[in-house]
């Protein structure tokens, strides 16, 4: 589905401070799986997260989807296809105090021009199908870590995307609601979305839902199976 090729990411360029986040990444994510990036803090896992779900631009390299090449697109195109085809699960959720889980949920599906009832029966259709519906009218701040979490999930998939991508998405959670969030994952996984994730839980990588590991450090990719 997206292949990378001889993907770099510079940060401070030109200056004395110039860092090199990612250094020659070739890489294929494969349609309807689930891909783990592993790696320590600072390997490059996040910001070649970033690259994927366009968030960024490599400074060098090309992102191809689906065979296209989005490398050079404008940024409204990007945005677009943001929009159309990707679903964000964010580690610190970012999700809107004050707001209801319904209303959290919809706010990425006002930019396509669908209808406010229609983006409601699908959040409350999604709520419902992760065992939230009766916590529909309550302010995030009001709900539990693992609410909050299902939360973002449902909002991830408000347009109904073709692939979803997480950063560390158990990082703030407990072992049991890690497990909790693996078996939503493996759902997700079996409604033939492309999954890509970036985790060092072993819960996670290890898991069977995750078919493909990419193992990185000082931004490269040292093995995958």
């Amino acid at each position: 589905m997206i292949e990378l090729s001889g993907i770099r990411k510079a940060f401070n360029q030109g200056r004395d401070n110039e860092y090199w986040a990612l250094d020659g990444i070739d890489l294929r994510i494969a349609a309807n799986q689930v891909t783990a990036l592993r790696g320590p803090s600072g390997s490059g896992k996040t910001t070649l997260l970033t690259i994927v779900g366009c968030l960024s631009r490599p400074t060098e390299g090309r992102v191809r989807l689906k065979g296209g090449d989005i490398s050079g697109l404008p940024e409204r195109f990007l945005t677009e296809i943001r929009r159309q085809r990707f679903g964000f699960i964010f580690q610190q959720f970012n999700l809107i105090k004050g707001l209801t889980a319904l209303d959290n949920i919809i706010l990425p599906g006002y930019p396509t021009g669908r209808p406010r009832h229609e983006l409601l029966a699908r959040a409350e259709e999604l709520l419902v199908g992760l065992k939230l519906g009766h916590r529909r009218d309550a302010k995030v701040e009001w709900l539990s870590g693992g609410e909050q979490q299902r939360v973002a999930i449902c909002r991830a998939l408000i347009n109904d995307p073709e692939l979803v991508i997480a950063d560390e998405p158990t990082a703030n959670l407990d072992s049991h609601l890690a497990g909790e969030f693996m078996g939503i994952l493996e759902s997700l996984a079996g409604q033939g979305r492309t999954i890509l994730l970036t985790s060092h839980d072993p819960l996670v990588v290890e898991s069977n839902v995750v078919q493909n590991v990419v193992d990185m450090r000082d931004g490269k990719l040292i093995q995958h199976r």
